[in-house]
């Protein structure tokens, strides 16, 4: 797993553990998705490029260090992959965004594209995949063969929560790809979820159930 990196910094542990319990209402849940997803972003944008630019101190001038937000693109899986989007923004507001929109399908669990919307000249980008759960990995694998079809600079995948199988599988696809997330769970159950886990996140995002 040297491609994984596992973002275990206190406070997104403290947060993900209040995320995780059941009675966690979707207002609460919302909020705290958001506080984590600002978290993980520093570590996730870590890496990123600095460009060396002229600014004026109120005392003289001088060469100072910035990202190129434009350059980066926030691509989140639908739908729960929208939840994740507003805490990464929070960090990097001039980050394009793009979707795919992937369902599972219920019986065979493979991904079923139905939408893709990307910014354009996406071979001058990098990418970061947001979805808050990797578990199967059917969906991670079909987002990331889509747009590497796009030619982007880099690609990582950010996740609150995965599995052991989650990640074999996307390492096995796209070993090239970074996986970062908050926890890597006991393993998945016989309808692809992930446990102890935290549910339908999707579900629990928008109070759908």
């Amino acid at each position: 797993m040297s491609n994984v990196h596992l973002i275990n910094h206190p406070l997104v542990q403290h947060k993900l553990s209040l995320m995780r319990r059941k009675d966690a209402s979707t207002s609460t849940f919302r909020t705290l998705l958001n506080e984590l997803s600002s978290l993980m972003a520093y570590e996730v944008t870590r890496d990123m490029p600095l460009q060396d630019v002229e600014i004026q101190t109120p005392l003289e001038t001088m060469t100072g260090k910035m990202i190129d937000g434009k350059k980066l693109v926030f691509v989140s899986i639908l739908r729960a992959g929208n939840g994740i989007l507003e805490g990464m923004l929070n960090v990097v507001p001039g980050a394009r965004v793009g979707h795919v929109g992937l369902y599972r399908n219920p019986e065979t669990l493979e991904p079923v594209e139905y939408y893709f919307k990307m910014p354009q000249e996406m071979e001058e980008r990098d990418i970061v995949i947001v979805d808050p759960m990797l578990a199967t990995g059917n969906s991670a694998i079909a987002a990331v063969t889509r747009l590497k079809q796009l030619s982007p600079r880099s690609i990582k995948f950010v996740c609150l929560l995965t599995c052991p199988e989650g990640v074999a599988a996307l390492q096995k696809a796209h070993p090239d790809v970074p996986i970062y997330t908050a926890a890597i769970d006991r393993q998945l159950n016989a309808q692809g979820y992930i446990l102890p886990g935290l549910g339908d996140a999707g579900d629990r995002i928008f109070g759908t159930k």
